[in-house]
Order: structure tokens, then sequence, then C-alpha cells
């Protein structure tokens, strides 16, 4: 399961906060709390912890492990049952001065159900797995090919990342010598199943078994997708997995790109798609009703100010704390936003306009 760039983003903000803090023994502790288990039992140890913690020789160490362990059961004493998704508790003394005491704790619900069950105490929080959710876990197999090339790629996340690629020798339709015509076919067509079978083979190698690999999508100019796809050149767990076969009019990178833009409606719950529909869809209004559209840090807070903004894209490549900012004044106006990457042509494109822009409900007055 995929998560959103707004949860994408929050998680990558708590774990820059998590992880700037060091403590000079081991006493910040993490937590994890995996979807259905017992915040009880998550109780009971943390008392028991408390109570081992009694024989840490050093008084201050002492001290800032149990005032971590008291406020993180005082936390979770908060909570009726254990989140949907499982909790994720940081407690601990992050004062940057010996011998004061600063103890904060972070309490997080994972946008997927969390598995992993750990108590933890040491110099720094365990963000690990935190971590592994915004890792790019949706991936999806890409084919394109004709009768003079072929490409293999892997869509992760909003990136294409190219396998291998393939040229043929097959021949145009044009007759040669003194071959007949049926003669010319028969050969043209031999040495195309031939090509195919190269493609199918790496395609066979590469994907087959790949868990990670939630669909595929082949594509093409004219009829070679199809008989490549129905044809017996891949293996049926390889063609079972085909979730679209799109008509393209290139191979190579440029096809590769085409095949994912033209299969949007399929990846409509990626990220991918979504991206590039909400900048396109600002690259449009920009064009047809300019008055709509504002962009740069300057005139986008403006509009923000004003309630104006409707759907707010801030490219991943800003700073953390200006996304943050600029995205709770739009939430104040009941405004949309969401956080674009930059591993798409049109998440470029969001950059080199400052990063910063807006589709707006109204026109501002100039």
């Amino acid at each position: 399961m995929s998560i959103t760039s707004k949860e994408r983003f929050k998680m990558r903000k708590t774990i820059a906060e998590l992880g700037k803090h060091r403590a000079r023994h081991t006493e910040l502790i993490s937590v994890y709390v995996p979807a259905g288990y017992s915040l009880d039992k998550v109780r009971q140890q943390l008392s028991g912890e408390a109570g081992t913690a009694r024989n840490i020789k050093s008084s201050t160490t002492r001290k800032n492990v149990q005032d971590a362990l008291e406020r993180m059961i005082r936390a979770l004493s908060l909570h009726k049952h254990t989140p949907p998704n499982g909790l994720a508790i940081f407690a601990g003394n992050v004062s940057e001065r010996e011998g004061q005491s600063d103890v904060q704790v972070w309490e997080v619900e994972p946008p997927t159900p969390l598995n992993t069950r750990v108590y933890r105490c040491d110099q720094a929080f365990f963000i690990e797995p935190l971590q592994a959710f915004i890792d790019i876990k949706e991936t999806y197999g890409l084919i394109v090919i004709d009768r003079q090339e072929g490409n293999i790629a892997l869509l992760k996340g909003k990136a294409i990342i190219p396998v291998k690629n393939f040229h043929s020798v097959v021949p145009g339709d044009t007759k040669k010598g003194g071959q007949s015509a049926a003669r010319f076919a028969r050969v043209r067509e031999g040495m195309l199943k031939d090509f195919f079978k190269t493609v199918g083979d790496t395609v066979n190698k590469q994907f087959l078994g790949n868990k990670e690999i939630k669909g595929i999508l082949v594509g093409g100019p004219g009829p070679n997708k199809e008989s490549f796809s129905n044809g017996n050149f891949m293996f049926t767990e390889i063609k079972d997995k085909i979730i679209g076969i799109i008509d393209t009019g290139y191979t190579g990178h440029q096809g590769l790109e085409e095949l994912v833009e033209r299969s949007s409606d399929i990846l409509a719950q990626e990220e991918v798609a979504k991206e590039k529909v909400a900048v396109n869809r600002f690259m449009s209004v920009l064009s047809l009703k300019p008055k709509f559209a504002a962009y740069g840090e300057e005139t986008v807070v403006q509009a923000i100010e004003a309630g104006a903004v409707d759907l707010l894209l801030l490219s991943e490549d800003i700073d953390a704390q200006k996304i943050d900012t600029l995205a709770q004044e739009c939430e104040k106006f009941k405004g949309e936003w969401q956080v674009i990457s930059t591993d798409t042509k049109e998440g470029v494109q969001l950059k080199n306009l400052s990063g910063i822009a807006a589709i707006l409900r109204y026109p501002m007055l100039e």
C-alpha cells in the first residue's frame, strides 16, 4: 500500500526531528507497537523496564531513563486502544546541557500497518522502521516494443529506471534481391519471433519472482506489442501481471515516458499519476486562465493569506520548514496542498517555477 505525498513529507519531518537528537548515554527510548497488539502489555513491559532502570549506576542516566519511561507510560495511558496501524513512541531527555532535563515524547501513527515490535534504549532514537514507510514500495514493470526496438524498465514510485534496451536486425517490409515476397515475409517473421524471444527471456529473468512488481505495463506503436504480449515469449506468471497494453508513438525512453503518461488511469492511485495530473492542471490553468494561477513564493503567500488558494503545489526540493509553514497556512483556509517530487519532468517544471505554485479559487486583485 502506497502513502500520499503529504504522509511521506510529514514522516520525513518527524524522522529528521528524531534523528538530530543524541544522548551522552543509552537513555533515549524507542517503542514500536504493532497493529492489533495490546497496549496493556506494552505498559506492563515499560513498568518492568522502569524497575530494571533502578540498577543503573549513573544517577543522571538512571533519572533520565526513568523519567522517559514514566512520560511514555503516561502518554500510552491516554490511548484506549492501539491505533489501527499501530504506534511508534519515542521519549528521552533531549537537553543539550548536561545536568538539565528536557524530556520530550513523540507519537507517530504509521500511514500503513506496522508489523514491528521493538523496545530499545540507546544513545539515539531507533528510526529505521519509520524510514521504511517512506521508502518507495510500489513498483511496476514497463515494456515498450516494436519490430525495431525493445525497452525494459521499472517504474519505482515516480522514477523510470531503465533495465535493458534491445535493437533488432529485422528488416522492413521492402522486398530484397530475388526473394519472393512470401519467402521474405517468412524470414522476416522468423527474425521477429527471435527478437521477441530475446526480449521475453530478459523479461522473464528480471521480473519472475520479483514480489515488488505490482503489475506490468506494455506499450509500443502498432500491433507488435499485442503479438509480444499474447505470444509465448513470457512465462504465464509474468503475463498474468500485465495490467495494461497501451498504444504509444515511440519506443526508447520517450516511449517509456509516454507509456506511463498514457497509463494514468491504471496508475490513478499512484503518486506518479497524481503529481503529474496536479502539475499539468496548474500548467493548463496558467495557460488558459492565468489570473487563476500563481507562482513564486511572494505571490503565492499573498494568495494564501487572502484565502484564495484552492490547491497549493510545493516542490520537495524546497526547505522542509517552509513546506510545513505554507501547508499549515493553506489548511487554515481549507486549501488543499501537495508535495511534488522532482523525479518527473512535471516536477522539474514546478521546481523551475521557484518550486511554489497555486491554483486559485478566484483572481487576486492587482
